[in-house]
């Protein structure tokens, strides 16, 4: 059961009050960032979907960066990205292709959660930094959200994960269930995965609140100093 995992809820209003938190964010980056002074922009599992307005809305609202590029698992044919390179940002990336599509600005919004387990997420994270000249930039949702926000049910995916799961198989959301397509992040698990490349970045995380609750994080990271690539990684 596939599901287009960016429209598959977009039409609710619950979801149309998720994506103001998204603007929200994308405001403290414009506060954060001298965006005027970025000369590309990465985006990091763009959606091909065009149809709902909130469809890659970080590029979209980050449109004064003069170039934009693309990396996804999807293909992109939206002209808006100068280049695009279908390929998971948890694999391995040659000095070639990671010179072609360094940009200042690396973003990723909300796919940390669906790239698999730990040492995926790590990888990814990994990925984004030897990808950018300047700033990575990321968001996921709160593991300790009362709502869980793919599922939109309560509570009880902070039970331990593997009975979460078990959980999600009884109510046919197979999809869900697995692993690789849904591992949410607590701001602890998240600081331990960052904390990785302590010698890279300076970090900081938002907590962005919802019904008084922390929903979502922001990670703005500044790249420390230009990293060696390798032949291959």
């Amino acid at each position: 059961m596939k599901k287009n995992l960016y429209i598959q809820f977009e039409n609710n209003f619950f979801d149309k009050i998720i994506n103001r938190k998204r603007i929200e964010m994308i405001n403290i980056i414009v506060q954060k960032i001298k965006i005027l002074k970025l000369n590309d922009l990465l985006d990091i599992g763009t959606t091909k979907d065009t149809s709902a307005g909130s469809s890659n809305i970080f590029c979209k609202m980050l449109n004064n960066i003069p170039v934009h590029k693309s990396i996804s698992n999807q293909k992109i044919n939206n002209k808006r990205f100068k280049l695009c390179l279908k390929k998971s940002i948890t694999s391995k990336f040659s000095k070639k292709i990671i010179n072609h599509f360094r940009s200042d600005l690396v973003i990723s919004s909300a796919t940390i959660e669906h790239v698999g387990n730990y040492k995926n997420q790590v990888t990814k994270v990994k990925n984004m930094i030897l990808l950018s000249k300047k700033f990575v930039v990321f968001t996921t949702p709160n593991r300790f959200f009362p709502i869980e926000l793919h599922t939109k049910i309560p509570l009880i995916h902070w039970l331990p994960k593997k009975i979460f799961r078990k959980i999600l198989l009884f109510f046919n959301m197979r999809y869900f269930a697995e692993e690789k397509n849904l591992n949410l992040l607590s701001k602890r698990e998240l600081i331990q995965i960052l904390n990785n490349f302590s010698k890279d970045i300076n970090y900081k995380i938002y907590d962005i609140n919802f019904l008084g609750f922390v929903s979502n994080f922001l990670v703005i990271c500044k790249i420390k100093k230009k990293i060696k690539i390798n032949d291959n990684f």
